[in-house]
């Protein structure tokens, strides 16, 4: 897929976040080239007409610039966009941003790119930092339908390991959580030595959009019905929490997304 490049001035680079536990989130890109299926920023759309999520990416051309503000709490790098998609090999906006920005800053960056680990020297000089992969598992069929442009798993989990090799705080973002699919235990066993703690996300259906809905029930229908049914997502969220307990890994908990950004302990 060619991806349309749209450079533009923003006002400011730090906004406010709706997230629980975010307290400020950066964005250098809007839109994301990896295109996922389902992933929930695809509402961006709504109001940016540039075509199909994942055909454009938009870049904030004085984003570095922006970016040497002090701000007060926790930043997560990105919550629309994904820091490290392919554009960032060429442009090096988010290595600018990093550069540049006040080291005091508490940050978190998240990804699902190998590229991260370019970023290494600039992530060493910040007081505090954290950096996590999103990791699902999906290969085969699951990968061709769901982000056929993402980095394979095991790219992720060697640079996780690199970070993690590296003296970095790590953790793994186990991200969309699809009953009959997502296989969180293997994802911990492949990744328990190299984790300092571990994020788990069931997916956000509703958010995921029409097309994907539709996918999800045509093809999978005893994951569609899980998500759509409530005692049946009871009955799924209990078994996740057990099993969850029994892996005895750090977490912060589950996005459920049952009510908005729900927030559950295993």
């Amino acid at each position: 897929m060619k991806v349309r490049v749209i450079e533009r001035r923003a006002k400011s680079i730090y906004t406010k976040s709706k997230i629980p536990g975010v307290e400020w989130a950066i964005n250098q890109y809007v839109g994301c080239a990896f295109a996922c299926e389902y992933c929930y920023a695809k509402f961006l759309t709504r109001w940016k007409d540039y075509g199909r999520w994942g055909s454009w990416v938009e870049v904030k051309i004085n984003a570095p610039d922006l970016a040497r503000k002090h701000v007060s709490g926790s930043v997560v790098m990105s919550t629309v966009s994904d820091p490290y998609q392919p554009i960032e090999a060429e442009l090096k906006l988010t290595r600018r941003v990093l550069r540049y920005m006040d080291k005091r800053n508490e940050l978190s960056v998240l990804t699902k790119s190998p590229l991260v680990t370019r970023d290494i020297d600039l992530f060493k000089e910040f007081r505090r930092i954290e950096v996590g992969l999103t990791i699902n598992g999906f290969i085969g069929r699951e990968k061709r339908l769901f982000e056929p442009l993402t980095p394979a798993h095991e790219a992720r989990v060697n640079a996780l390991k690199e970070l993690h090799e590296a003296g970095l705080k790590t953790y793994v973002f186990v991200s969309p959580i699809i009953p009959e699919i997502t296989d969180v235990s293997a994802i911990v066993e492949d990744t328990r030595g190299f984790a300092d703690y571990y994020f788990f996300e069931v997916l956000n259906l509703r958010a995921s959009g029409r097309e994907f809905q539709e996918l999800l029930r045509d093809e999978y229908p005893e994951s569609y019905e899980v998500l759509t049914d409530d005692e049946a997502f009871e009955e799924f969220l209990w078994g996740l929490k057990k099993e969850i307990r029994a892996l005895r890994v750090k977490t912060e908990g589950i996005e459920t997304h049952r009510e908005g950004w729900e927030f559950v302990k295993p």
